[in-house]
């Protein structure tokens, strides 16, 4: 499929764009509006970034969920909103580089309908295990040998059916040559319920998510992952250092507005960004929920986009994966 560049605008539409940027730079009110629930992973984001940007960017700056279809229905919104950089999608990146492969039909084009604008924050899964799996089972080999002799106990958890979690789990369980069966939640707080109360032996789960039942010993974690150890869980191995190269895979938060969004107001709402990024005070704050800032300017963030898009697409085809409509 032919697909527009992300970084649309340019010269032939500067002149149109000069009076919704100006807009933006004046005034109105702002809408960053995420597809998850309020009080979650993404609200340590948004609202730090919101104060940073009242008064700068717009005169207000609100944080707006718009939850359902697994964040698809935020997705459209946006992509229906006017081209003024005055409503801003924050979404997990498997939203517009996963979703395309595995839905046969989306409602929008993630490399067609929106401009990057940055990356924010970027988060790492764990490989969690709990009481339903024996306390001798501390590793990550000890739990492949386990579920090999034990299949009709080996399910793992995963927050959501088709989401990167769950592929992460079907990419192990083709390396590792072991029979596994994924046990899809509606989110991350019911699956950390039953892998704490043992319903379910593991999970795969956001790292931030479990990290503070890991650090209280009520959790095991097996693998991370990253390509590096994570800073939250330096003691946890990767998977790729424990033999499972190709399971690398790190999402990010991003920030994205409607295409035909002029130029000059992704610049500017990238630049704010990067300064509250850097703000001392903002630096805790995501911290907190496991999560590590990461600025990207667009045109970088846009390669970003495209190239993990690419990856998943031989990922999900490999799998044979389809997600239900």
């Amino acid at each position: 499929m032919d697909r527009r560049h992300f970084l649309q605008g340019g010269a032939a539409l500067a002149t149109l764009g000069a009076l919704p940027a100006a807009r933006a730079r004046a005034g109105g009110n702002a809408f960053i509006v995420s597809g998850f629930p309020a009080g979650g992973m993404g609200d340590h984001v948004a609202r730090p970034l919101a104060d940073k940007l009242r008064g700068k960017y717009a005169s207000t700056v609100v944080v707006e969920s718009r939850v359902g279809a697994g964040g698809r229905i935020a997705v459209e919104h946006v992509r229906r909103a006017a081209a003024d950089g005055l409503t801003i999608l924050q979404i997990p990146s498997g939203v517009m580089t996963l979703y395309p492969h595995t839905y046969r039909k989306l409602s929008y084009d993630p490399l067609a309908d929106f401009i990057p604008v940055t990356g924010t924050v970027t988060y790492s899964f764990v490989l969690t295990a709990g009481p339903g799996l024996p306390a001798e089972v501390k590793t990550l080999p000890d739990y492949l040998r386990w579920a090999k002799a034990n299949p009709k106990q080996a399910s793992y958890g995963v927050p959501a059916n088709g989401s990167a979690l769950h592929f992460v789990g079907m990419m192990l369980e083709k390396a590792s040559g072991t029979d596994l069966q994924a046990v899809a939640y509606k989110g991350g707080a019911p699956l950390l319920n039953d892998v704490l109360g043992g319903q379910v032996p593991v999970s795969i789960s956001v790292l931030g998510e479990v990290l503070p039942h890991i650090k209280a010993g009520k959790l095991r974690g097996l693998a991370v992952s990253s390509a590096q150890r994570s800073p939250f869980l330096p003691d946890v191995p990767t998977f790729v250092e424990q033999g499972y190269k190709d399971i690398a895979v790190q999402e990010y938060l991003g920030w994205f507005v409607p295409a035909r969004t002029p130029p000059e107001t992704v610049a500017r709402l990238n630049a704010l960004v990067r300064e509250g990024l850097q703000s001392p005070e903002y630096v805790d704050a995501p911290a907190k929920s496991g999560l590590q800032p990461a600025h990207h300017a667009p045109d970088e963030f846009a390669r970003l986009v495209r190239a993990d898009h690419a990856r998943w697409q031989g990922i999900v085809k490999a799998s044979g994966f389809a997600a239900e409509e």
